[in-house]
């Protein structure tokens, strides 16, 4: 990759986009030295197109597939065009609720990154925080990590720990969990920006 310019990101995802926003500001902040070159979901009615779009971000719809896990590889494929095009260095998960498989996986070979609201490997999966709080765990948090061919397997770029409180309910640890994925994505990719 080339120096002196910003990161060109791509973010996935499928819903509010809390992670997207939070990176977002950070770039408005100049805190994070990047730029957000599309903005796609695999809901074309998901808040997170919609921010974009207020944002002045270029937004991609998928076609809907007939799967909820997964996209079929022709859709993903056509999304993994849609992200070539706009020439992104990496590809963020921000709330992307796919299972990434092969066509993105190897057009954005260990490019694509994820937050996931656990310590993994503790508690990979969908709903961790509930994971987490069923297991009375003292101690949880957030996970960013590059994503490969398994579900929240990838190599760890950055964590941050979160305390679990005797009084939390799923909702209050979610929340808590949710303000320092805001804070950590920011951080790592601007790491990254500062590799480039």
């Amino acid at each position: 990759m080339r120096t002196g310019r910003r990161l060109r990101l791509g973010v996935l995802g499928s819903g509010r986009g809390s992670n997207f926003v939070a990176i977002a500001d950070a770039i408005e902040a100049g805190v994070l030295n990047a730029q957000i070159m599309l903005v796609a979901s695999d809901l074309a009615d998901a808040p997170i197109l919609t921010e974009a779009t207020r944002r002045g971000i270029p937004t991609y719809a998928c076609p809907i597939g007939r799967f909820k896990t997964k996209l079929e590889p022709e859709i993903e494929s056509a999304l993994a065009r849609q992200l070539q095009n706009a020439e992104v260095d990496y590809v963020i998960l921000a709330g992307f609720m796919r299972v990434v498989k092969a066509p993105l996986l190897e057009a954005f070979p260990q490019r694509i990154i994820n937050i996931h609201p656990s310590l993994l490997p503790a508690f990979p999966g969908l709903r961790s925080w509930e994971q987490a709080l069923n297991a009375r765990v003292s101690e949880t948090g957030c996970t960013v990590h590059w994503v490969d061919s398994h579900v929240d397997s990838g190599p760890i770029l950055g964590q941050a720990k979160v305390s679990v409180l005797q009084n939390d309910t799923a909702e209050s640890l979610h929340a808590r969990i949710q303000l320092e994925e805001h804070k950590l994505f920011p951080q790592v990719l601007q790491s990254l920006a500062e590799k480039l």
